[in-house]
């Protein structure tokens, strides 16, 4: 096997992991931007997945080929409405963050099992019956090599990449971005210039919520295709990880989500691969949560975090 046939292995299938994690990754920069912590992506992911998987088994019948994109718009409104629990919390309440979001998650698990148990009589729900299935561009899917690599994969991986430089601008580009930023660095200066400070941290928590649950949702519709409690596997930690290894910037978060992304592609390619497959799997099986603990830990890269992040603000306080 040459090394073309090598990154012909890997590079498609890293995409394909890579696109759910890229998309929650960019919900976190938004609301840790803001200065609000968010543990709680895995359970944002995770009703994303379970909103999709329900409403693309419900709904195939009636809205055929259109039902795995309502499926996804459906999972973001659910999680973002979901995030409004964290945001009262650490916002409003003023609550530690960081409980607050791990209370999301095991809430967010807890909620979905029960009604999965309610409205399937099991552990878990059937196989969907649309999926998001790969897609051409054309003529760039033509060019030898390159578009097998690059141009033939799910829509929501060319969504994800898009959308990294969509907030990238959105962030750092405009006035919404400016406003955004200075609440999570210095939010006594922005309530100075008259900016509030609350509600900009609501709307970051909020688009947290919505683009992990299309995470969530996208990783539910082309990875695993139904719904159980092992269906969002630590994904929202690895998209947390990538968010900070990317140091809260979203092209630094799509770059480390490609990363985690080639971590979690090589239990797939490992059998075609003579370097890979020697190593027991259960070793490739673990890699992406190794490295994730270590960039958590922060022995990979060590990156300054928004000045507030994590810090309650009171009206009028000094």
């Amino acid at each position: 096997m040459n090394i073309i046939d090598i990154l012909l292995a890997i590079i498609p299938v890293t995409i394909f992991y890579a696109a759910p994690l890229i998309l929650t990754a960019l919900g976190g920069v938004f609301s840790e931007r803001a200065g609000v912590v968010n543990i709680g992506l895995e359970g944002l992911m995770v009703m994303g997945a379970f909103t999709a998987i329900v409403t693309n088994l419900m709904m195939a019948d009636t809205l055929g080929g259109f039902t795995p994109y309502a499926s996804l718009l459906l999972a973001a409104i659910i999680s973002g409405l979901f995030a409004i629990i964290h945001a009262v919390a650490s916002v409003s309440f003023r609550a530690d963050q960081v409980v607050s979001g791990v209370a999301i998650n095991f809430l967010a698990l807890g909620v979905s099992l029960f009604l999965v148990q309610e409205l399937y009589g099991a552990g878990q729900t059937g196989q969907v019956s649309q999926p998001i299935y790969t897609k051409d561009i054309p003529l760039l899917s033509d060019i030898p090599i390159i578009g097998e690599m690059f141009f033939t994969h799910h829509v929501t991986s060319y969504v994800a990449v898009i959308l990294a430089f969509v907030v990238w601008f959105v962030i750092f580009k405009t006035p919404f971005g400016l406003r955004l930023r200075s609440v999570g660095e210095h939010p006594m200066a922005a309530d100075t210039n008259g900016i509030n400070v609350y509600r900009t941290r609501y709307i970051g928590v909020i688009l947290s919520g919505i683009l992990a649950g299309l995470g969530g949702g996208v990783f539910a519709l082309t990875i695993t295709g139904n719904f159980s409690g092992a269906t969002i596997s630590g994904q929202g930690f690895m998209a947390l990880a990538a968010m900070i290894f990317g140091k809260w910037h979203p092209l630094g978060a799509m770059g480390a989500a490609f990363f985690f992304g080639f971590a979690q592609s090589l239990s797939d390619v490992a059998a075609g691969i003579p370097l890979l497959e020697s190593i027991p799997p259960v070793f490739l099986l673990i890699a992406p949560y190794v490295l994730t603990i270590l960039a958590l830990a922060g022995f990979i890269g060590r990156a300054e975090a928004p000045k507030a992040i994590g810090t309650p603000y009171i009206k009028g306080s000094r």
